[in-house]
């Protein structure tokens, strides 16, 4: 019975559906995170009467055709690439990007990745990289006798040596945003990489036009909903049982036929 068939795909694509929403729950307080949605499609239609088809010699037609659908796939799981909430965190090499724009970050394969994730360090030699001591891009050392280091909304890096009255101007950071920024490729870690889907990344500096800017001492937040999770998975545990509830229907449909065959 095709019934049995269309419901297992229902109950295939909830399953899909729990498995992002536990993702985004997972990442609630992941820096930088962009939640997860997911998207259907209906599945291929049985044409069984067409639309418009005649039902007599005098041209009348069918006003509606008879189709069977064979269920639902999954098609998409995109990205929700809104705004965080910013907290202080009162770290020298902490920054948030409030507006546009992306973090760019070497690999040690020599791509480019980018991120959300501003939560920076400097390693033994005073370079700034991310938390598992990927560089930034362009590099940014801090010298060894710096008695301060500061990020001016632009980007602009400066330190505070010793006997010197004005700050040594130390670098810029600097920022990628892209066309089509749901078309990323997530690799783990906060990264993200550029794909055809999302076009090339388009290269700038905090504040310039269409870039966000940058706020030193502050992180971003993920910008998952717990109430909008919660909703989603009752949701999502409502459908589930509908299917189940169909596959037990039908199961006991072909049980009562096949009885009436034994008959």
């Amino acid at each position: 019975m095709r019934a049995l068939y269309t419901a297992a795909t229902g109950m295939m694509a909830q399953e899909k559906n729990v498995e992002v929403i536990s993702n985004n729950v997972a990442n609630m307080r992941t820096t930088g995170f962009k939640r997860q949605t997911i998207h259907f499609q209906d599945l291929l239609y049985e044409h069984q009467r067409r639309a418009g088809a005649p039902t007599s010699d005098q041209n009348t037609q069918n006003p509606a055709g008879l189709f069977v659908g064979s269920g639902v796939k999954t098609v998409a799981t995109p990205r929700i690439m809104s705004q965080g909430n910013v907290t202080n965190t009162e770290r020298t090499y902490d920054m948030a990007i409030r507006g546009e724009g992306f973090f760019r970050i070497q690999l040690p394969d020599g791509r480019t990745a980018y991120t959300r994730d501003g939560g920076f360090e400097t390693d033994s030699q005073g370079r700034l990289t991310t938390k598992d001591g990927y560089l930034v891009d362009p590099g940014i050392t801090v010298p060894q006798d710096a008695t301060s280091v500061s990020v001016n909304q632009l980007g602009q890096v400066s330190a505070m040596l010793p006997a010197q009255i004005q700050p040594q101007a130390l670098g810029q950071i600097t920022m990628s945003r892209f066309v089509n920024k749901v078309g990323l490729e997530s690799i783990g870690d906060n990264l993200f990489l550029e794909t055809p889907g999302s076009g090339p990344a388009i290269d700038g500096t905090p504040g310039a036009e269409g870039f966000g800017n940058l706020q030193q001492g502050y992180l971003e937040e993920s910008n998952v909903n717990a109430v909008t999770e919660i909703a989603a998975m009752i949701q999502a545990q409502r459908a589930y049982e509908l299917n189940s509830k169909v596959i037990t229907g039908a199961d006991q449909m072909l049980q009562a036929t096949s009885n009436l065959f034994r008959g």
